[in-house]
C-alpha cells in the first residue's frame, strides 16, 4: 500500500509487548477521552508496531474511549477506527498503514505513489565530508561537501526508512561548481550507495546551476536501509539532498519558494516553531557578536546569541585564521577591548595551524556566561516585524532544520552581512559612494558596486618525501610567466571586489578554491623548476571564506573620510578606531595577468590618529530597536577601512552591550539611550576595565602577562565587566593565569 506523502512516524522502542507475532499479539488499552492521534503512539509502545500516516487524514483529532483487554491488533485498530473515515492494512513487518477508505488502493484502483526526501546535511556519520551553511539565503539549504584537497574523503553514511517494498527513482540536488568557468565535466564528482550498492551514476560534475540530477533506481524492502556519499575527487562535491520517489520522472520544484515549502511538507517542519523570549538578541558569533553579548549579559541582560557556526570567532577563528587587528586601550574610553584579553589568541598571524586561533577559549569565554543562550549552528533566516520594530528572528539548525522563533525588545545585528537589518528593511548601503557624496578625497569619482573582496587563505607543508597532486585544470590556465610560486596564501588571495559579495558569493568562494588548486597543479605538474614542491603538499585550504565587505547598515550617524582626517568630535564618541585606512583593490600585476579576474589584493595604508568614532553608528536610523556592530556599522566604503578589523569590533560590541543594557533599564531604544542617558552609557564605557579590573596585568616585553593576584577586591570593583560574586571570573584567573596575551 503506497501513500502520497509519509509524514509522521510514531517508533517507541522501549515498553511492555504483549503480542505473540504478527496481527495476533494480544493487547491491552484503557483510554479515555484521547484523540486518535495521541492513541496511535500508546498502541505502538504495547504492541511493537510502527503506524504510518499523513497528516492530511480525517477525523484524526476525533476523541475516543478505548477499552479492550487481551485482543489482537486487528481488532483494538477496528475499534478505535469504528464511525471514522479511517481504515488500515497492517503489514507483515510490524508497519501499519493508515488510509482515507475512499482512498485505499484496490485491485483495479493506480496506486498513489511513495516520496522519501534526506537532507544530506543530516547525515548522522558525516565522515570527511563538511557542512556548508555560508550560502544558505541563495541556494535554499545548507550541503554536505567533499573538501579534501585533491584527496578522496571518507564516506558519509545515514540510515533512513522506506515507507514500504518498491523500486525508487533517485534523485541528488547538486552542483557542478566550475561551470561558471568550464564548460566540461567537473571535478567534483560522487556516488550514492543504497545498502552499500552503489548507483551506476557519478553526480555533481554536471549542469550550470544546482539541480536535481537523476541518480539511478534502487529497489528496495520496507524499513531502514543504509545510504551513502562516496567522494571520489576530493574536489569539493557537494550534496543538498537526495530525493526517493516510486513515480517515474516526477522532480521536487526547483524555484526557491517552492523549493523551500516542499522542503517543510516532506520533513514535517513545524508551521510554528518553539519560541523563546530574551533581553536582547545577539545575531552573529564573530568578535563583535561576542563581546556584545558578554557584555549585555555581565549588565544583567538575558541575551540569546546566534552563531552558524560550531565554533565562535567568526574570521579569527579556525575556519577562517585571521588574526585580530586594531589596537585596544587608546582614547577616552581606554578600557574597551580588555574584555577581548579574556579570550584572545597569544600568537599572531594570519594563515597558521588551527591551535594559534584557540577556539576553546572563545568557547569558555561564552560557556561561562550565565546570562548567554548560545544557539550554535543555527542561522536566522527571517525576522517578523510591527512596523519600525523588529518583534522577532526565526532561527534554523544547518543540521537538523529545526527552527526556533526568539522574540525579544532589542536587536543586535553583528552577521557582518548586515542580514537581521536587511530582513527587517533597514536603510544600508554597499559598494563605494562617489567622492562628492560625502567629500572624501579617497572614494572614487562615480559611484560604484566595488567592494573588498573575500579571502580563501591555505598553505602546504613539507611532507619529507615526494608528494602528488592531481591534474586541476577548468579553465583557468596557468603558466611558468602567470603562476605563483608560493607556498601559502593569505589575505592578499582575495576574490570578489567586482561582484555582489551576497548574491554572488557561493562564486566567489568557489573561484578562490579554483585559483588555489589550479595554481598548485601547475606547480606540482608542470613548472619546470619544481624542486621547491616535490615534497609539498595541500595542508590547509579553508572552505570558510574570510569576507571584508558587503551590506553597510545606516545609522542616525555615517561615519567618513572627513571625521578621521580632521579627528571631528562627537559627544558620544564611544570605541576607538586605530588600524589604518585599509581599502584593498585588485593587485595590478596579478590583474594584468587575469584581466577579467583577479584574484589577488593590494593595499596602501594610510595611517590615522586614533579616532573614537560616534555612537550613533552603531543603531538604525530607522529600525527603532536594532544595533549594530562588525563591519556592518554606519561606514561609508573609505571609513569601513579603519573600522572593519576584530579588535575594534570587539570594541564595538562592548558598546553595544552597555547600550542595550541602559534600554532594558529605562525601557528605552538605541536612540533614546543618546537622547537621554548618554552621560550614563559614557560612564559605564569610560568605567570599562574588563579582565585587568580583577587581574594584575603587567606589561613584559610587549605583551601582557597576567597573573592571579587580585588588584582590589572583588566586592569593590564597579568596572562593568566584573560580576561582583560568582565562581566564573575564578575559573577566568586560574585558566588565563601566567599565559601571555597581545595587547
Amino acid at each position: 500500500m503506497r501513500q502520497n506523502k509519509i509524514i509522521t512516524r510514531f517508533s517507541i522502542l522501549l515498553g511492555m509487548l504483549f503480542f505473540w507475532g504478527n496481527s495476533f499479539a494480544q493487547i491491552s488499552v484503557s483510554i479515555n477521552q484521547q484523540t486518535i492521534k495521541q492513541i496511535i503512539p500508546q498502541i505502538e509502545k504495547t504492541s511493537g508496531y510502527n503506524v504510518f500516516y499523513t497528516d492530511k487524514l480525517p477525523n484524526l483529532d476525533t476523541r475516543k474511549d478505548l477499552h479492550v483487554s487481551n485482543a489482537p491488533l486487528e481488532a483494538i485498530l477496528k475499534e478505535l477506527f469504528k464511525g471514522t473515515k479511517i481504515t488500515f492494512e497492517i503489514k507483515p513487518n510490524k508497519q501499519v498503514l493508515l488510509f482515507q477508505q475512499a482512498n485505499k488502493p484496490s485491485g483495479n484502483r493506480k496506486q498513489v505513489p511513495s516520496k522519501l526526501l534526506v537532507e544530506a546535511e543530516s547525515f548522522d556519520r558525516k565522515g570527511g565530508w563538511v557542512v556548508d551553511q555560508q550560502f544558505m539565503d541563495l541556494m535554499g539549504s545548507p550541503y554536505l561537501m567533499a573538501h579534501g584537497m585533491g584527496v578522496p574523503v571518507e564516506d558519509a553514511s545515514t540510515t533512513i526508512s522506506f515507507p514500504e517494498d518498491g523500486t525508487y527513482y533517485v534523485f541528488v540536488r547538486t552542483y557542478n561548481w566550475t561551470s561558471p568557468w568550464y564548460d566540461g565535466k567537473g571535478p567534483g564528482k560522487f556516488t550514492l550507495a543504497v545498502d552499500n550498492k552503489k548507483l551506476p551514476v557519478v553526480l555533481g560534475d554536471e549542469g550550470k546551476q544546482w539541480m536535481w540530477q537523476p541518480a539511478g533506481t534502487v529497489s528496495v524492502k520496507a524499513g531502514s536501509s543504509s545510504l551513502t556519499l562516496k567522494d571520489l575527487t576530493g574536489f569539493n562535491g557537494r550534496c543538498d539532498a537526495i530525493y526517493f520517489t516510486t513515480e517515474k520522472g516526477q522532480l521536487p520544484p526547483a524555484q526557491a519558494t517552492q523549493l523551500t515549502d516542499f522542503r517543510k511538507k516532506m520533513l514535517d517542519i513545524p508551521a510554528e516553531p518553539e519560541q523563546y523570549s530574551y533581553d536582547v538578541i545577539v545575531t552573529g558569533g564573530g568578535i563583535a557578536g561576542m563581546c556584545a553579548a558578554a557584555t549585555a549579559s555581565r549588565l544583567g541582560c538575558k541575551v540569546a546569541l546566534i552563531n552558524d557556526r560550531p565554533v565562535l570567532g567568526g574570521n579569527n577563528s579556525s575556519e577562517v585564521r585571521v588574526h585580530l587587528g586594531g589596537n585596544i586601550g587608546v582614547g577616552p574610553n581606554s578600557g574597551l577591548g580588555r574584555m577581548i584579553r579574556e579570550f584572545g589568541h597569544s600568537k599572531e598571524g594570519n594563515a597558521k595551524p588551527a591551535a594559534n586561533y584557540e577556539d576553546e577559549k572563545k568557547e569558555l569565554f561564552i560557556a561561562n556566561e550565565k546570562n548567554i543562550t548560545l544557539y550554535a549552528n543555527y542561522r536566522a533566516i527571517s525576522v517578523k516585524t510591527d512596523g519600525n520594530r523588529i518583534e522577532s528572528v526565526i532561527i534554523k539548525h544547518i543540521e537538523n532544520g529545526k527552527e526556533v522563533e526568539l522574540k525579544a525588545p532589542l536587536f543586535s545585528d553583528c552577521t557582518g552581512d548586515g542580514t537581521i537589518g536587511y530582513l527587517a528593511g533597514a536603510d544600508y548601503n554597499m559598494g563605494r559612494e562617489s567622492r562628492t557624496e560625502y567629500g572624501e578625497e579617497l572614494a572614487p569619482i562615480q559611484p560604484d558596486k566595488m567592494t573588498m573582496g573575500s579571502s580563501v587563505q591555505w598553505y602546504s607543508a613539507d611532507k619529507g618525501k615526494p608528494t602528488r597532486f592531481p591534474i586541476f585544470s577548468y579553465g583557468l590556465q596557468f603558466n611558468e610567466k602567470n603562476c605563483e610560486k608560493v607556498t601559502m596564501g593569505e589575505w592578499k588571495w582575495e576574490t570578489g571586489m567586482n561582484f555582489n559579495q551576497i548574491d554572488d558569493f557561493e562564486r566567489i568562494r568557489d573561484y578562490g578554491l579554483m585559483v588555489i588548486y589550479s595554481n598548485w597543479s601547475f606547480l606540482k605538474n608542470e613548472l619546470k623548476d619544481n624542486k621547491k614542491y616535490k615534497n609539498r603538499a595541500l595542508d590547509w585550504v579553508a572552505y570558510i571564506a574570510g569576507k571584508r565587505e558587503s551590506r553597510r547598515l545606516l545609522g542616525d550617524y555615517i561615519l567618513k573620510q572627513d571625521d578621521i582626517d580632521k579627528n571631528v568630535y562627537h559627544e558620544d564618541a564611544s570605541f576607538v578606531t586605530t588600524w589604518s585606512i585599509d581599502l584593498h583593490f585588485p593587485d595590478s600585476l596579478n590583474a594584468s595577468h587575469f584581466p577579467d579576474a583577479p584574484f589577488k589584493a593590494a593595499t596602501k595604508h594610510i595611517h590615522i590618529y586614533p579616532y573614537a568614532v560616534p555612537y550613533r553608528c552603531l543603531y538604525s536610523r530607522n529600525i527603532e530597536n536594532l544595533f549594530m556592530a562588525g563591519r556592518n556599522i554606519s561606514v561609508t566604503h573609505v571609513a569601513l577601512g579603519t573600522v572593519r578589523v576584530m579588535r575594534t569590533t570587539g570594541m564595538m560590541g562592548e558598546v553595544v552591550g552597555m547600550a542595550a543594557s541602559l534600554c532594558k533599564k529605562y525601557n528605552t531604544t538605541p536612540r533614546g539611550v543618546y537622547q537621554k542617558h548618554l552621560p550614563e552609557l559614557k560612564a559605564l564605557m569610560s568605567e570599562a576595565e574588563g579582565i585587568a579590573a580583577e587581574l594584575n596585568i603587567q606589561i613584559i616585553g610587549g605583551q601582557t602577562r597576567v597573573s592571579s593576584a587580585v588588584r582590589q577586591p572583588l566586592a569593590t570593583v564597579t568596572g562593568y565587566g566584573i560580576r561582583k560574586t560568582g565562581a566564573v571570573q575564578m575559573d577566568v584567573r586560574k585558566k588565563l593565569a601566567g599565559q601571555d596575551i597581545i595587547i
